[in-house]
């Protein structure tokens, strides 16, 4: 049995790739007053199948498939069915629930769905966690340093020796036991992935905010795969680039691929 962290690195090395895609398509991105479920569904399979060989993981976001009620729950779970084992996937919806109720969520997001990894919120600390983490097979991602503006008014409060994302990156170390344990680390703060890189070697890092969020992908790139391997998400600047038609969706994620090996390979 393979663990999902040793999973996520052979993906790596067989696309030659640390694109992650994030499944965040609205109306408000499509620039359509009118646009329906439909437009939006026809536009995710647009970015799976012009990104399918480009793509080490697809990140939807559960929030913009719940909106849409019982149809979005369907459009999730053929989506999912649609990308298969092409490319892994990862659940974007920050479960941090404690005990029967956090392991409810990892019945749904890892059994019904087949998701093969989660983000989470450790905010309620490790009972939180644990329910997400039985499976080797299974992975989790946990907000450690986020890449949102109001992130410091918490994650930068300093106890007596640490600030509270280094606490979070050392209780993911400890949890680490199966080798399925990840950090989400914004590319908007390239100090704090170097920082939390030495705190937390060989921890596989996702890393938001590229693009419309303005982060670093260089700095990402060459601090996040030091000691470890890194996934960079991009989401809008790929599923509604240029004028979203399959081929500008194809060079964007191929423009920031290219980018990716040549950081890689200096």
């Amino acid at each position: 049995m393979k663990s999902f962290n040793t999973l996520l690195s052979e993906q790596i090395i067989q696309k030659k790739s640390h694109l992650c895609v994030g499944l965040d398509i609205n109306p408000e991105g499509l620039g359509k007053t009118n646009a329906n479920i439909s437009d939006i569904i026809g536009q995710s399979y647009k970015v799976v199948d012009a990104t399918i060989d480009l793509a080490v993981c697809y990140k939807p976001n559960l929030a913009f498939f719940e909106r849409w009620g019982s149809e979005g729950y369907r459009w999730l779970e053929n989506i999912i069915s649609h990308i298969g084992k092409k490319s892994l996937i990862i659940a974007d919806g920050k479960r941090g629930d404690i005990g029967n109720s956090s392991m409810q969520y990892a019945i749904s997001i890892f059994n019904h769905f087949g998701f093969d990894a989660a983000t989470i919120n450790p905010y309620m600390g490790s009972d939180s966690i644990k329910p997400f983490i039985d499976n080797p097979e299974k992975g989790v991602f946990i907000l450690c340093r986020t890449s949102n503006p109001s992130a410091r008014e918490l994650q930068d409060i300093k106890s007596d020796k640490q600030k509270v994302y280094e606490e979070v990156a050392n209780l993911a170390v400890k949890l680490n036991n199966n080798n399925n344990i990840g950090l989400v680390v914004g590319a908007t703060v390239p100090s704090e992935i170097r920082k939390i890189r030495n705190i937390a070697p060989k921890l596989p890092f996702l890393i938001p905010g590229i693009g419309a969020q303005g982060g670093d992908l260089e700095k990402s790139m060459k601090y996040g795969n030091d000691n470890g391997v890194a996934i960079i998400n991009v989401s809008r600047g790929i599923s509604f680039a240029g004028d979203m038609s399959s081929q500008a969706i194809r060079i964007a994620a191929h423009e920031y691929v290219t980018i990716m090996r040549e950081i890689a390979n200096e």
